[in-house]
C-alpha cells in the first residue's frame, strides 16, 4: 500500500518539473511509502518527449507514474485526473502531496507534513513553508479567504487604508509555528485524501487560479481544518508556468482566466449579487488606488487594462448572467 502520493502537474517547465521530482526521490520521508505522478498538461515544445526521455535517462520510469495529456486541462482539473485514480483504488493511499511543478522539498517535507497530519485527525491539509531559491526569508503561504472588503482595500493600495482593515487582508505574514488559516498556497500542501473527497475534488470550472482557495473553503465549510506549518519547508520558483507572479512592480495585464476564476469564486461561494457589488466596488477602489498612486508619484499596483477587463470578464457577465 501506498501511504502517500505526490502529484506535479506541468506545463512548459520540464527541466524544473524533473528537478521537483528529483526533490521528491532523493529524500527518505520518514520510511513512508511514496509514489510519484507527473502529468504534463499538453506542454508545448515537446515536453512530454522531453521528460520521457530525461525519465528513461535518469533510471525513474519504474519510479514515477507519467501522465502524457493531449489537452491543457489547468491546475485543478490536471491534479483531478490523478486524484480520482487514487481514490478509485481499493486501498488508496491516506495523504495526497501537490507541488508545483517549478516547486522542490528543501527537507523531509512530506514525512514533517504527515506526521503533523497524524497528530492532527481534524487537519485536512497542510501547507509547507515557502521560499524563493537563495532567499532567506519566506514568502506568504498562507491566508484568509477573501472578501468584499479585502477586495477593495487591496485595490486602494494605501497604507493608512490597509492598516485600519488589518484584519481582513488576505495575506498572513509567515509565522514561526503552526497555525491554523484559512488557506494555503499550492505550491506545496498535502491533503488528506477523503477530506478532498468528500467535496468532489477541484471544481472543474476553475482553469487556474482561485482553485485551491475554493477547495480549502469547501473542505473547511466541510468541518475540516486547513493549517500552516514552517518546519516542512518547499521552495518555489514563482511564476515560471504561468507569468504571473505575486508583488510584481512592472504592471502587466492579467490573463482572462484569472478574472473569470475570480467572477466563479465570488458568486459560487456568496453569490452573484455579493459578487456584482464586489466587483464593483474593485473596480471603483482600482480607480481610486490607480489617482492615489499618480498623486504620490508612484507606479499604480493595478494591472493593465484592468477597467475593461473586470468590465468585460466580470461586471458585464454578473449583470447579464452570462
Amino acid at each position: 500500500m501506498t501511504d502517500i502520493a505526490v502529484i506535479i502537474v506541468n506545463y512548459g517547465t520540464p527541466k524544473l518539473a524533473l528537478e521537483a521530482v528529483g526533490s521528491v526521490l532523493t529524500r527518505e520521508h520518514g520510511g513512508r511509502s511514496v509514489e510519484v505522478h507527473l502529468v504534463d498538461n499538453a506542454s508545448p515544445g515537446g515536453d512530454a518527449a522531453v521528460i520521457q526521455s530525461e525519465l528513461e535517462a535518469r533510471g525513474w520510469t519504474d519510479r514515477i507514474v507519467f501522465h502524457a495529456e493531449s489537452e491543457n486541462h489547468g491546475f485543478g482539473r490536471g491534479n483531478n485526473l490523478v486524484l480520482k485514480e487514487l481514490a478509485a483504488r481499493e486501498d488508496p493511499p491516506h495523504y495526497v502531496l501537490l507541488l508545483n511543478p517549478d516547486g522542490s522539498l528543501e527537507n523531509e517535507t512530506i514525512a514533517v507534513l504527515a506526521e503533523f497530519m497524524d497528530a492532527h485527525p481534524e487537519a485536512g491539509a497542510a501547507g509547507a513553508e515557502i521560499r524563493k531559491p537563495g532567499e532567506e526569508m519566506p514568502v506568504t503561504a498562507a491566508f484568509r479567504f477573501p472578501s468584499m472588503t479585502s477586495v477593495a482595500v487591496q485595490a486602494v493600495n494605501f497604507g493608512p487604508l490597509s492598516r485600519a482593515f488589518a484584519g481582513s487582508r488576505v495575506a498572513l505574514k509567515p509565522t514561526a509555528e503552526a497555525e491554523e488559516v484559512g488557506w494555503v498556497a499550492g505550491a506545496a500542501v498535502m491533503a488528506r485524501l477523503k477530506a478532498w473527497q468528500e467535496v468532489g475534488f477541484f471544481d472543474p470550472t476553475y482553469f487556474l487560479y482561485y482553485e485551491e482557495t475554493d477547495l480549502m473553503l469547501q473542505t473547511k465549510r466541510a468541518g475540516w481544518e486547513t493549517w500552516y506549518v514552517p518546519d516542512a519547508k518547499a521552495g518555489h520558483f514563482e511564476g515560471q508556468a504561468t507569468g504571473v507572479k505575486s508583488g510584481e512592480r512592472t504592471r502587466k495585464r492579467h490573463p482572462a482566466y484569472l478574472y473569470e476564476s475570480w467572477r466563479h469564486y465570488f458568486s459560487k461561494n456568496h453569490g452573484r449579487a455579493y459578487a456584482l457589488v464586489t466587483a464593483i466596488l474593485w473596480l471603483l477602489c482600482g480607480m481610486i488606488g490607480t489617482v492615489i498612486a499618480r498623486l504620490r508619484g508612484r507606479t499604480p499596483a493595478m494591472q493593465l487594462n484592468f477597467v475593461g477587463d473586470i468590465t468585460g470578464k466580470v461586471i458585464w457577465p454578473l449583470l447579464t448572467g452570462r
